[in-house]
């Protein structure tokens, strides 16, 4: 299908229908009384915060995540009115904004406290909420010693101070071997342990991403995080029992095609060199758009079959190598499904020794969205406010 609105040959279709199954499908995986936190941050990994919000929590999350306090006002902002979690700790001075807008926030240190305080006042009938972060092992934010931890608790018992959760993240997840899991685990009981002498009242402990989640359900303690597989990103190796759906496609058509002898140069750099006279046809995406040059020699389809990508690939434009003549405004499917062939972005991923919302979140503004299935969200209940 071709985009409604005519301005460019690259497009990415987003199935929020697929969106939907795969929340409902790792719901029914985990206990009961777990609440469902989506991982919406980075634009939705590349699909699209705000839609992609709506249709997790109509399909039964109970509250969000996201990276940065502006994405989370971007979604008040848009009508979204359950809990929001900022997982990267904001700016002291930030902090009224997100108190106005009941935004929840990561914390992790003492001093972060003392400078915040300066700031709360400007709305002293609402409460600060908090998660606490504990570093068990990743050693990226958070918590490490009993003595921080200590420094941390005068502040967290404060009557304007809403203590929500705490929670860790684990380095090995997605890994065979569990063996430094099981110790982030043990060092993440020791450090409940503290909460537990401390008194302090905490409401929520989540340790879950979305592989946790997936293989190991009876680790969700009373709520998961889940982005990468809500997206349909996931390893079937380690969950063979379960199917989840890839929301996103990325589509383009040639714009040119031309006949090539034997020996000629194609790309910057003379960068690929034809062995014979081949077919070789130009699509309109490249760099800026989020195509990485890392990307020259792999494969495309084209009238179900596969093309190779030859040459560099440019800011705006590569070249593939067709596998007969096909004519100028041809499909090309990039991510997705033609024929009995499928590109997923976990085969991309692969070949660059990455994860696939790597891929998805590299695409840029420029690739425009189109959603499909955009009729399982109820915008009455769920308005899109337009401030």
């Amino acid at each position: 299908m071709r985009p409604s609105e005519n301005v460019r040959d690259t497009w990415a279709e987003v199935d929020l229908s697929c969106i939907s199954r795969n929340v409902r499908a790792i719901k029914s995986r985990l206990p009961a009384a777990t609440e469902f936190m989506a991982v919406v941050k980075a634009g939705g990994y590349g699909h699209g915060d705000i839609q992609s919000a709506h249709t997790a929590v109509q399909s039964g999350a109970d509250s969000l995540a996201v990276a940065y306090l502006s994405e989370a006002i971007q979604l008040r902002r848009q009508g979204i009115t359950v809990p929001i979690l900022v997982l990267t700790p904001i700016q002291p001075q930030d902090v009224p904004m997100a108190i106005k807008h009941r935004i929840q926030l990561t914390v992790t240190s003492a001093q972060w406290f003392e400078q915040a305080m300066a700031y709360r006042n400007i709305y002293p009938k609402l409460k600060l909420i908090v998660h606490v972060k504990f570093d068990s092992g990743l050693g990226r934010i958070g918590i490490r010693e009993k003595e921080e931890w200590e420094a941390m608790v005068p502040w967290l018992k404060q009557a304007d101070v809403e203590v929500e959760g705490a929670y860790t993240h684990f380095a090995t997840a997605g890994s065979t071997d569990t063996r430094y899991l099981e110790q982030q685990l043990k060092n993440f009981d020791k450090m409940k342990g503290w909460i537990d002498q401390s008194g302090v009242d905490i409401r929520h402990y989540h340790c879950a991403n979305s592989a946790i989640a997936l293989r190991y359900p009876e680790l969700a303690m009373d709520k998961v995080r889940v982005g990468a597989a809500m997206y349909g990103f996931y390893s079937k190796e380690l969950v063979p029992d379960l199917e989840l759906e890839p929301a996103l496609s990325l589509h383009s058509r040639l714009i040119h095609v031309k006949r090539v002898s034997e020996g000629q140069s194609i790309g910057y750099d003379n960068s690929y060199q034809t062995s014979e006279a081949e077919w070789i046809g130009t699509v309109p995406i490249g760099y800026a758009d989020g195509w990485s040059q890392v990307f020259q020699s792999s494969e495309m389809l084209i009238g179900g079959q596969r093309a190779t990508v030859v040459g560099k690939i440019g800011m705006d434009q590569l070249m593939i190598r067709l596998p007969q003549h096909y004519p100028v405004n041809t499909q090309v499917t990039i991510i997705g499904k033609q024929g009995n062939d499928q590109i997923t972005c976990a085969q991309l991923a692969a070949s660059i020794d990455g994860v696939p919302q790597e891929i998805s979140t590299a695409l840029s503004a420029r690739i425009m969205r189109i959603n499909k299935g955009e009729e399982i969200i109820n915008y009455e209940q769920h308005p899109i406010a337009l401030c």
